[in-house]
């Protein structure tokens, strides 16, 4: 069975303030100090879970929880105090 055909094709990944409480991607949408809407490249991470890239993110992100495993944005890891939430893309 492919895995890869439950995987979503694309999502948005918030950054946020690390003390950005819940999971409401509105509230998040609004707090958010970055966003970026990320495409599935068909590969799989370091972290072994799907790749997405786009908009100067690449994240290696789990499906199932939608946690976020791996995470450069521009290049660099994220400065401290800040964390990155996965939602579904606005306007889609």
């Amino acid at each position: 069975m492919n895995t890869h055909r439950r995987h979503p094709r694309r999502l948005e990944v918030l950054i946020v303030p690390e003390h950005a409480e819940g999971r409401d991607a509105a509230h998040l949408a609004e707090v958010a100090v970055r966003s970026a809407v990320v495409d599935a490249t068909g590969e799989t991470g370091a972290s072994g879970y799907p790749r997405y890239a786009g908009g100067g993110v690449i994240a290696d992100i789990d499906p199932e929880t939608r946690t976020v495993e791996a995470l450069l944005v521009d290049g660099a890891e994220l400065d401290y105090g800040l964390s990155a939430r996965v939602a579904e893309p606005r306007g889609d």
